[in-house]
């Protein structure tokens, strides 16, 4: 069901003058929302590699194209800007260092001032069908919808336990989450991914924007600040990308460090919408189940990953005791800390 079914306007066009009929608002509200307001596109990358050429194919294969396309390049030693360039898109390049989850992305927000909604792609989630950013900014024909994402499926190649990720967090049926629906999916309700994933300026700017001084999951600040604004966040799962990843190991320590350190740093998240042990823990049981029926032998490589990954978030959450050197070497975003205090 759309707005149009249900009589809502866009939340782009003014009201109708009175005494118009119904049907003709109707269809202009129709025609604006599809064909007149504008999308801003920003993807973030680094040496994109050999999949660059790929991702580049699926996005022109798209039925609604960007009205602007912007790179926001970290200094690529690869050909990554010279195919971004052939392809229409604007290309910012920065250095490695300036890069932040946060600012970066916002700088993006800033400099497509024109664009009404903004869709975030990474280098690695290569669109799965050709409507795929269509669905997802179908999404918008609710009004009160702040930020929508799409499904995540795991690439081809990918392992059980990186498959298993993407099917536990990004099911086959969409979502429309609210404040009042915190009680319901707790901390979930602020989950949401940067790999596809697409904001109304509007609700964005009114959340503040994306937080400049974050170590990671800039996506969840917002998302968090959206719902409390009275936004709504939408998960669209016929929207679809390929991506997913396969860590090792110390990876696995290192990313929860840093999403212990952005939970220290954002504790009101969890005052407001609940911890993540109870998630962890159905997270777990359900990799367990998936892992007796499609890979066992990787049961132990699960079991010493579920390890790491709790040590790593207590640890970031004590990080303010750590040394300085310590808290590089734990970390997956260096970077972060040569200009953050702990």
């Amino acid at each position: 069901m759309t707005i149009f079914d249900t009589g809502m306007d866009c939340g782009f066009c003014p009201p109708l003058p009175s005494g118009e009929g119904w049907g003709e608002g109707i269809q202009k509200c129709a025609i604006h929302d599809r064909l007149q307001y504008k999308v801003g596109l920003v993807v973030p990358t680094l040496n994109a590699g050999s999949l660059w050429e790929l991702w580049l194919k699926a996005f022109e294969q798209q039925t609604r194209k960007a009205d602007y396309r912007l790179v926001i390049d970290s200094s690529s030693s690869d050909d990554t800007v010279a195919l971004a360039r052939g392809h229409g898109f604007e290309v910012q390049v920065i250095a490695k260092s300036e890069f932040n989850h946060g600012g970066t992305r916002q700088s993006g927000v800033n400099r497509l001032a024109e664009a009404d909604i903004i869709v975030f792609l990474t280098q690695d989630a290569l669109l799965a069908k050709a409507d795929a950013i269509e669905r997802l900014l179908a999404a918008f024909d609710d009004q009160r919808v702040g930020a929508a994402y799409g499904r995540q499926l795991p690439h081809r190649n990918a392992g059980a336990i990186a498959a298993h990720a993407r099917l536990f967090n990004y099911p086959a049926d969409s979502q429309l989450r609210s404040m009042d629906d915190r009680t319901r999916f707790g901390i979930k309700s602020v989950f949401i991914s940067n790999s596809f994933a697409a904001y109304r300026r509007n609700a964005l700017m009114q959340a503040g924007g994306f937080p400049i001084d974050t170590i990671m999951n800039e996506d969840t600040y917002v998302a968090g600040k959206m719902l409390a604004s009275g936004w709504k966040i939408a998960y669209c799962a016929d929207a679809q990308v390929f991506h997913s990843h396969d860590y090792g190991f110390l990876d696995e320590f290192k990313r929860y460090f840093d999403i212990g350190v952005f939970h220290t740093h954002s504790a009101w998240l969890q005052q407001t919408f609940g911890g993540a042990s109870g998630e962890g823990l159905r997270f777990v049981i359900s990799e367990l189940r998936y892992l007796i029926n499609h890979a066992p032998w990787l049961i132990p490589s699960a079991v010493l990953r579920t390890g790491l990954k709790w040590l790593g978030f207590k640890l970031g959450a004590v990080h303010r005791g750590l040394p300085q050197a310590m808290l590089r070497r734990f970390s997956l975003h260096k970077t972060y800390w040569l200009r953050a205090l702990p």
